[in-house]
């Protein structure tokens, strides 16, 4: 009976987590199912289902699973001062950059009667000029070397949605050196946001 898990990505189109698991799959052509929610459930004979909800922590898992091509988010194990630059440019997305574009936290601004996409555009600028100070020194290609990591699925999504509240990336020229890469990789372009089954037809381009 084969290995290969079935796995279920909960989705939704403009999520940046959902969109950073889509690449990771991709990268990994580990071919999946789509249901229109936010978590990842892997499914294998014999076994009981697994069900992360955290992008993180399944991009850590798709890399730990023996599945999917030679492709890995995170460097070797012997690498671990590489591991933990990586984990930690991941980390300032995932923390100081991402929660700032969250619907749920925007609606909450509104309440205190801030201008959201203001508020917005000023946190994911500090936390790009955080990213920038890092990679201005490590990037080659990608934001650690040549080699896609977790870094970069985690940067390009938050770059999408930096956009469109109006962020320039040309502010943060290692970042959009790195971006333009990153959109021109296949298993990107096949996780953008526009490119999915839920993106309403308007949005499509």
């Amino acid at each position: 009976m084969s290995d290969t898990p079935k796995i279920t990505l909960y989705t939704y189109f403009r999520s940046s987590c959902s969109a950073r698991l889509r690449i990771a799959l991709n990268l990994k052509s580990l071919p999946y199912t789509s249901v229109y929610r936010s978590r990842l459930v892997v499914e294998y004979p014999n076994k009981s289902p697994v069900t992360i909800t955290q992008s993180l922590s399944a991009l850590e898992y798709l890399d730990e699973i023996p599945s999917g091509n030679s492709h890995k988010l995170l460097p070797p194990t012997s690498d671990p001062e590489i591991r933990a630059l990586v984990r930690t440019l991941s980390q300032i997305i995932a923390c100081d950059v991402q929660p700032v574009t969250n619907l749920r936290i925007l609606k909450e601004v509104d309440k205190l009667g801030a201008d959201r996409a203001t508020w917005s555009r000023d946190l994911i600028e500090k936390g790009f000029g955080a990213f920038e100070s890092i990679v201005k020194n490590t990037a080659g290609r990608f934001s650690v070397g040549d080699v896609i990591t977790m870094a970069d699925v985690c940067l390009v999504p938050a770059a999408w949605g930096a956009e469109r509240v109006g962020v320039e990336l040309g502010k943060f020229p290692t970042i959009k050196k790195i971006v333009d890469a990153l959109e021109q990789e296949e298993a990107v372009k096949k996780g953008h946001w526009k490119n999915q089954e839920d993106t309403p037809q308007e949005l499509r381009g």
